[in-house]
């Protein structure tokens, strides 16, 4: 009797590990696709140089370089202030299409967003 309870609370006890890992996955999903979004400005590059996102995704571009920066697409749709070292600008993409930008202080600085 004693290894039938045991038995069945380690069963109990395993489904409800197996069955928390399915209720926490949409979150870990959400982290990375989240991490997919940013652009990292470093070396007067952009990384990467061409991102892909779904439509109403916000994308953040972190200046890693010891210069400021300024993001601006090519078409005046947006545009950051100077970005000192560390700091962020977000931009949410709210229709499909191609969003090519540079960077205004470095004009060869360029990278290209499409919302998909």
């Amino acid at each position: 009797m004693k290894n039938k309870i045991l038995l069945a609370g380690l069963t109990l006890a395993l489904s409800l590990s197996v069955a928390a890992l399915f209720l926490f996955e949409p979150t870990r999903v959400k982290a990375e696709a989240a991490s997919g979004t940013e652009v990292r400005v470093d070396n007067f590059t952009f990384a990467p140089d061409t991102l892909t996102v779904p439509v109403n995704s916000t994308v953040t571009w972190v200046n890693k370089d010891d210069i400021p920066h300024v993001i601006a697409s090519n078409d005046g749709v947006f545009k950051s202030k100077a970005l000192d070292t560390d700091q962020k600008y977000s931009y949410t993409f709210t229709k499909a299409g191609s969003y090519a930008y540079y960077c205004s202080i470095h004009p060869k600085m360029v990278g290209k967003i499409v919302v998909q």
